[in-house]
């Protein structure tokens, strides 16, 4: 099932809760999604379908063995990632449901989606207590994907390009499967509420190349099982177990570079990616500028509101910073209330002048953040947090990222000092510094 994002998403991540406690506008999209999948294979069973045929049946049946195989050996491993939060899990049934929609009619095809997901939920899930909502979803998406994709490979329109044909039908499957599947996902995720990012998540890039890979070893599979025996499967097998346990190294490797509170890079993280992307930039002669942000008299918010308010106020505060950059942009938290930011390939004429008007552009939103918090005497709104940044230019103001982020924390002094809720940019002569002291 496509990654970006998976149903495994906060839109219907509500351990242990009911459809009911899902917004309204998608319980509408679920349970129309699932209603449509289950009209469309009764549309084909009133439309007269051919019953399968004993070579086809043969066929399911060895699919649904064959994934039934891999999950009995992975079974651990697949646990263990879906016990991890955070994690946006990527669906490796592909492997058999795609080879299912190339091999299969319809019905056929639909009675094994269901035939593998129900034992998915029996033997994964359900230990697991996962919303049955969530699973029925993702088994409606999945049918559908599967209708979609049988659809498009059985048009006539492919017998024109002779031995071409067999090749660019699946490969028109393969998009028409992703497309059906992902946009649904979507979808759901783009009613869930303010919060969550449809169009951002971690791993993304890595998460569709895996899809991708895993639904070629689909095709690969139908064709292998098409032309020789059914042991050609197992064949399949290992390549996918391998996936699945390099898989939770990558989410390790995520969760350790992400802040909890906020889903930022943490300090660790940022530095390391910051690096990486300030020699790229290096490499090829560009620009680019840094911000150093801290939000101004913090304290108080947590003295008055209490840290647990404080934490949605950072929330708030980094989905403001994310939406304001660019999508390949590195936001990280420093640590208590400071956030930084690296803009690598601004333009080639970037200078102070651009990076001050970025930073000025984030210091307004922020500004314009409202939180809505509860508390024993009711709801509160946490208004009028106010940031003070600092800015600096590479390679103007330094040629590796520490000297970067020493000027940018020196201009960000300079802020403070002229009155906070404002922002500054270079070096302003401090000099040298001691250990960093608590800022307000």
């Amino acid at each position: 099932m496509p990654p970006v994002p998976s149903v495994h998403s906060p839109a219907l991540r509500t351990p242990r809760s009911s459809i009911r406690s899902l917004p309204a506008a998608v319980v509408v999209v679920v349970l129309a999604v699932v209603a449509t999948a289950a009209a469309v294979v009764v549309a084909d069973l009133l439309r007269g379908a051919a019953p399968p045929s004993p070579a086809e049946a043969a066929t399911g049946a060895v699919l649904l063995a064959a994934g039934v195989l891999h999950h009995e050996i992975a079974l651990g491993v697949d646990r263990l990632r879906r016990r991890t939060p955070g994690v946006h899990h990527v669906d490796l049934n592909s492997v058999w449901t795609f080879a299912v929609a190339i091999l299969l009619p319809p019905v056929a095809a639909s009675a094994v989606v269901v035939g593998l997901y129900l034992y998915l939920h029996l033997r994964t899930r359900r230990p697991l207590r996962a919303p049955v909502h969530r699973h029925v979803y993702s088994t409606a998406t999945i049918v559908l994907a599967v209708h979609a994709a049988a659809a498009v490979i059985a048009l006539p329109g492919f017998g024109r390009l002779g031995s071409f044909a067999l090749p660019v039908a699946v490969a028109a499957g393969l998009l028409a499967y992703t497309a059906v599947n992902t946009g649904l996902v979507l979808g759901v995720v783009a009613l869930a509420g303010p919060g969550v990012r449809v169009l951002r998540v971690p791993g993304t890039g890595h998460e569709m190349a895996l899809e991708l890979a895993t639904l070629c070893l689909g095709a690969l599979a139908a064709g292998m099982l098409a032309s020789s025996t059914p042991f050609v499967l197992l064949l399949v097998i290992p390549p996918i177990l391998v996936l699945h346990r390099t898989m939770p190294l990558r989410d390790l490797e995520e969760q350790a570079d992400t802040d909890a509170k906020t889903g930022l890079l943490n300090a660790a993280g940022w530095h390391t990616r910051a690096g990486r992307a300030l020699d790229a930039v290096a490499r090829e002669r560009g620009t680019a500028g840094l911000l150093v942000l801290d939000l101004d008299m913090f304290k108080t918010v947590n003295d008055r509101h209490g840290h647990l308010a404080g934490d949605e106020v950072l929330g708030a505060i980094a989905r403001t910073l994310r939406a304001e950059v660019r999508g390949h942009d590195l936001v990280g938290r420093f640590g208590g209330e400071e956030f930084v930011v690296l803009l690598p390939r601004l333009s080639g004429s970037a200078d102070h002048a651009e990076v001050r008007r970025i930073a000025d552009r984030i210091r307004r939103r922020v500004g314009e953040v409202r939180v809505e918090v509860s508390g024993p005497h009711g709801p509160r709104t946490i208004e009028a947090v106010t940031v003070s940044v600092g800015g600096a230019v590479f390679p103007h103001d330094g040629d590796g990222l520490t000297a970067l982020v020493e000027t940018a924390d020196s201009a960000l002094y300079a802020a403070k000092r002229a009155g906070r809720d404002t922002v500054r940019t270079g070096a302003h002569g401090f000099g040298p510094r001691g250990p960093r002291r608590p800022r307000s």
